[in-house]
């Protein structure tokens, strides 16, 4: 799950005033970060989200891996995180490796939370919700084989929860119909019927957890990988000092109405300075 550049990176050597930086293709790592701030108070942080290439999901694997690889080098020259997440399951699985190879700080990647599905389901049988990129990646196929080869992982991509997460954090209505498409296309798949336990495999979906809640019924429990994100990257950085000496920051690749439209949220993720990178 995770991975550094270098294994030469010593805790004495990191300035205090060092951020975090959390990078996902739209405000979905703030689910991430959410659980970064209950161990981590004093982090500094910078959240990025890159806006400009949302939907990750419809793209090419070639096309998210050389964004991905590119942007980061970038944020690291300018920025000087001590840690990198990347917190986006599509980014993950297909451009963690690469950007492990080219940057010189700790990377924390995110997957699909599939083993502690494996072990929390009483049916045998698990739904994965993630993007039409993620379900379709190798690496989830390794996971089921490894954690799920005894359970029944029925996938779904589904790119309109993206859309409908980033809706509700602008403040918008979102057609619960949206939620019903997804419970439904699992559900309709063969053994659907029996599941009882949903991995969401994007950082976007557990911010409509409760909204999923509501379509899929009260028998159906939802796993993700944000807490065992954070603890991780609370033990790569265990023994560091923290110092912020600025508000934190979320930076997007692309600037608009959206933007303003998202400061509440931000704000109330202690994300108070916006800015366009």
């Amino acid at each position: 799950m995770t991975g550094t550049g270098t294994g030469e990176y010593r805790q004495s050597a990191v300035d205090p005033a060092a951020p975090l930086l959390l990078f996902d293709s739209g405000v979905g790592g703030l689910s991430v970060l959410r659980k970064v701030r209950q161990l981590l108070p004093d982090a500094p942080i910078i959240y990025v989200a890159d806006n400009a290439g949302l939907p990750y999901g419809a793209k090419t694997e070639a096309q998210i891996a050389a964004r991905v690889s590119g942007l980061l080098g970038r944020l690291t020259e300018r920025l000087r995180p001590r840690l990198v997440c990347i917190a986006c399951n599509t980014a993950s699985t297909i451009a963690l490796a690469s950007v492990r190879e080219v940057l010189e700080v700790p990377i924390v990647g995110t997957v699909p939370a599939i083993k502690p599905a494996a072990a929390a389901t009483r049916t045998g049988v698990i739904g994965l919700l993630g993007t039409e990129a993620t379900i379709r990646q190798a690496y989830v196929d390794r996971l089921e084989a490894e954690f799920a080869s005894d359970k029944l992982l029925l996938r779904h991509g589904a790119p309109e929860l993206v859309t409908a997460a980033e809706a509700k954090l602008r403040g918008e209505t979102v057609d619960p119909a949206v939620y019903a498409r997804a419970a439904e296309a699992l559900r309709s798949q063969a053994g659907g019927d029996r599941i009882d336990t949903v991995v969401l495999a994007c950082t976007h979906f557990p911010l409509v957890q409760d909204e999923l809640q509501r379509a899929f019924g009260s028998g159906v429990s939802f796993v993700d990988g944000s807490d065992g994100i954070a603890r991780r990257i609370a033990f790569l950085t265990d023994g560091q000092l923290w110092r912020r000496e600025t508000p934190d920051l979320a930076l997007f690749t692309r600037g608009g109405i959206e933007m303003d439209q998202l400061g509440s949220t931000l704000a109330v993720h202690g994300l108070d300075r916006v800015a366009v990178f």
